[in-house]
């Protein structure tokens, strides 16, 4: 079964509510859950909880802010962190404010240990503030928990539609890899590298047809972490450390400008850049499955000659937003230092 194949058999058994199970098949779902047991023990549980980061960053002149929602599991919050600017919701807000040149109220309402199940409890809290965009990261926690992929993509959805229905812009970070987890043994670890990235592939079509847009962390937190471990995971080996954090909005921060129609995409890498998939225009099972495997890329919907579907699906766009030096702030203002 090919990739894409594989995404698009999962995000069809979500929006049926079936379990899923033929996609990685009954074997390998035995053995994450008699495994993933152990991965809880080794990752550990969360003592000090992340430090608060809501608040107002940037120029605060200005009345024409920018009010942003932060929710997801522990990697959104910033658990490990000691000090509020060194965690992602305000490494977003003080890079955003940077880009649009406005000043950003930033709302979080992540939570370590967060799955897909907690996404709408998260959103009654978060809504009230009536945010212009959302960033949302999930399902690292659905794996080592052993939820349903078919079901974590389907609550993924949900709250993706949720949000478009009450027309606010969202951007979703989908699962990272989890093989990189050089603490979990084998076959632990290539099953968790299996099952992240067909979740984050799946993940994808399910964002892009609710509406949403999706930014790929597989590899970003991947292959990138796995040849630093020193230096972009945290103590625990298992969270980002603040270099990681960084990285993971670096890729975030682009897609999150352009949401919010501060970004200049005329630097971005189109389809004939060597190094990047940038505007090719793919069925979404394809594009998604490419984007799990290669990190920082954005897939949206879009049309090709005047049509929301083709044979395969519906059409979506694949890019790499460039990180050009007069758009993209250095990772020390993106922490707002």
């Amino acid at each position: 079964m090919t990739r894409a194949s594989a995404a698009r058999r999962l995000a069809g058994a979500a929006a049926v509510g079936s379990g899923g199970l033929g996609l990685l098949g009954g074997s390998l779902y035995a053995v994450m859950r008699a495994q993933a047991a152990y991965a809880r023990r080794v990752i550990g549980q969360a003592t000090t909880p992340p430090p608060d980061a809501d608040g107002t960053y940037g120029d605060q002149s200005s009345h024409d802010g920018i009010r942003l929602l932060v929710v997801g599991d522990s990697s959104m919050a910033g658990y490990g962190m000691e000090h509020p600017t060194d965690t992602p919701p305000a490494m977003l807000a003080s890079g955003l404010s940077h880009i649009a040149g406005r000043p950003v109220t930033v709302v979080s309402t992540a939570q370590v240990g967060a799955r897909s199940s907690d996404l709408q409890g998260q959103l009654d809290r978060g809504l009230t503030v009536r945010p212009d965009v959302v960033v949302l990261v999930i399902g690292a926690n659905d794996v080592t928990h052993r939820v349903w992929p078919s079901d974590s993509v389907r609550l993924l959805a949900a709250a993706v539609r949720r949000l478009r229905d009450a027309d606010i812009e969202v951007v979703v970070g989908t699962c990272p890899d989890l093989g990189t987890l050089r603490q979990l043994a084998q076959p632990l670890r290539e099953l968790a590298r299996r099952w992240s990235r067909r979740l984050a592939a799946a993940q994808t079509i399910a964002v892009v047809e609710a509406g949403g847009r999706s930014v790929s962390l597989g590899s970003l937190l991947g292959p990138t972490f796995a040849m630093a471990p020193a230096e972009l995971f945290g103590p625990d080996r298992f969270h980002p450390s603040m270099a990681g954090y960084a990285g993971m909005v670096a890729a975030l921060l682009p897609s999150v400008a352009d949401a919010v129609g501060a970004w200049d995409d005329d630097g971005d890498e189109g389809a004939d850049h060597p190094n990047a998939a940038g505007g090719l225009v793919l069925p979404v099972s394809f594009a998604a499955a490419e984007a799990a495997v290669h990190e920082g890329l954005e897939v949206a919907a879009t049309q090709l000659a005047g049509r929301d579907r083709g044979p395969r699906g519906r059409w979506a766009q694949l890019q790499r937003r460039v990180r050009r030096a007069d758009q993209l702030p250095a990772v020390a203002d993106v922490r707002g230092s």
